[in-house]
């Protein structure tokens, strides 16, 4: 499942909107800094999530989320600065938000493209989710804090899906202040809050911090 496309398309077409505005305030010692994100600095999680979105908007699709092209998406950004992937970003942005405003609720529950997983919703939620987190990479390695909790939503319900996809245990998540999601049909509870949930589902916290074991890392 995943959250209906009148919530993904626009919660989408803002959080890149303030990922653009997030690289627009960096300076050049923040560009530099290492990241959480093994072997980045912030330059390159910027140009992971504009390059991939860049692809996404010129249906560039082949090999999408894989190290390959991953690397392809951060190594023809590097020498940027932040001004100029973040209007690039914008120009992305509108592309994309054309595109997805063609969609239907046929189209969004419908397969997605070829070569891509799951549903044409459950890709759109997945790159919500991603410039989320990055965003959140960002911030960390520049000491800002947390992001906003708008993405939360979205985040835990795609963790849920990669979850139940892998096969992990029954659960429910009854995180703090977020409707509940179901991994593999629900089961035990886990509780507490959404955005330590996130960051140990991705390998950025201890999973002992919710009760949890190594297992829930969806990046495992």
């Amino acid at each position: 499942m995943t959250l209906e496309r009148t919530v993904v398309i626009p919660g989408m077409i803002t959080e890149y909107a303030a990922f653009a505005e997030l690289l627009r305030g960096l300076s050049d010692d923040q560009w530099a800094a290492p990241s959480r994100c093994e072997e980045w600095a912030v330059a390159d999680v910027a140009g992971h999530v504009v390059g991939q979105l860049v692809d996404v908007s010129t249906l560039r699709l082949d090999g999408l989320g894989t190290p390959e092209v991953t690397d392809r998406q951060v190594r023809e950004r590097r020498s940027r600065r932040p001004h100029e992937l973040a209007e690039e970003l914008d120009s992305a942005t509108k592309a994309a938000g054309e595109l997805a405003a063609a969609f239907d609720d046929g189209a969004w529950n419908a397969p997605g493209p070829p070569g891509t997983p799951g549903t044409l919703g459950q890709g759109l939620e997945s790159l919500w989710f991603d410039t989320y987190l990055h965003a959140d990479d960002i911030r960390d390695a520049t000491s800002q804090g947390h992001t906003p909790p708008d993405g939360l939503l979205p985040s835990v319900s795609h963790i849920a899906q990669i979850l139940t996809d892998q096969g992990w245990p029954a659960a429910t998540l009854r995180l703090d202040g977020l409707e509940e999601f179901a991994v593999s049909g629900g089961g035990r509870v886990v509780t507490g809050d959404p955005m330590t949930f996130i960051l140990v589902s991705t390998g950025r916290a201890a999973p002992s911090l919710m009760g949890l074991d190594d297992s829930v890392n969806i990046y495992r």
